[in-house]
């Protein structure tokens, strides 16, 4: 298996542990992932309100590249921000003649041309549907029994395009916890927002929202992500959402749960750049994944993060 692999932006700079562990978790499962050369930008929330038009020709751009020099293989997005603008452009210039046109009219500056013939896909997608949950299973040397996990989808992955998962009460996640070895928390708030850029304009909105989806993981363990904003929002502003009802939970990507579990150690998933595991915290999550007097392999690989 082997997929054109798009970081995007968050990846390579505040979420920097979520693109190691991926990496470090795919190559572990026995798949390929070549980075997209010269790849930019997606636009992310930020481009639209400035130009439609450009809304559409960044993520374009870097599909365009997969087609001329990558043979259109599939391309896997972590980033579930970068996954929804990948696959809007699919969902959205394909069949639409005059945008189609006016987006290629751009590129072509570029010597790019956006046919449409690239599949993107996310993580969660690629573990479920091409990797599977046997092999994942094949991988665990610490198994995560006597751990429950609340798995976290957020709003951006199902919304609008429903392409592997049912949006509203999705369960791709559960297939790989449960492989693990770790008990899934049952609850109503793996689909609910995270409250996204609100937490900039509307702070105690989007404060109530991540109160909620703490006060739900009562009971859990962990909360596992696969976004970098849903990650930053249930991490970074935890300590003031505790003030409005939630709860301190570790939260951490799934990709560093599952390079966890597959012995490959807490300095290698970059576990001290999660914010909610300091302290005691550190300590009890620690215990519940692996024996701290045993090191685990890969604990002292280096990270390379040159990209």
């Amino acid at each position: 298996m082997k997929y054109a692999y798009y970081p995007g932006c968050s990846l390579r700079e505040s979420a920097q542990e979520f693109d190691i562990s991926v990496q470090a978790v795919m190559e572990r499962l026995g798949v390929e992932l070549e980075e997209i050369p010269d790849w930019t930008c997606c636009g992310a929330s930020a481009a639209e309100p400035v130009s439609k038009l450009m809304n559409y020709v960044l993520p374009a751009r870097n599909l365009a590249i997969v087609e001329k020099e990558m043979g259109a293989m599939d391309v896997l997005a972590p980033c579930s921000a970068c996954y929804l603008n990948l696959l809007k452009v699919d969902r959205e210039v394909i069949g639409n003649r005059h945008l189609h046109g006016r987006v290629n009219e751009v590129l072509a500056a570029s010597g790019l041309v956006y046919g449409g013939t690239v599949k993107v896909r996310h993580l969660l997608d690629v573990l479920l549907n091409d990797v599977g949950a046997k092999i994942v299973e094949q991988k665990v040397t610490d198994s995560l029994e006597g751990m429950t996990v609340a798995p976290y989808y957020g709003c951006q992955i199902l919304r609008p395009y429903p392409v592997f998962d049912d949006p509203g009460r999705p369960t791709s996640m559960e297939p790989i916890l449960k492989a693990l070895g770790a008990t899934v928390h049952k609850w109503d708030f793996g689909n609910r927002c995270c409250g996204a850029s609100l937490m900039v304009g509307h702070r105690d909105v989007a404060l109530r929202s991540v109160a909620d989806i703490l006060a739900g993981a009562e009971g859990a363990d962990v909360i596992v992500t696969v976004c970098p904003l849903c990650q930053m929002n249930l991490e970074a502003y935890q300590s003031q959402a505790v003030k409005s009802g939630g709860r301190h939970v570790p939260v951490i990507y799934l990709s560093q749960l599952m390079g966890l579990a597959f012995g490959m150690g807490e300095k290698l998933m970059q576990l001290k750049k999660n914010m909610t595991l300091t302290g005691t915290a550190r300590k009890d999550f620690n215990a519940k994944v692996w024996r701290p007097d045993v090191q685990s392999e890969g604990e002292d690989e280096a990270v390379d993060m040159s990209g």
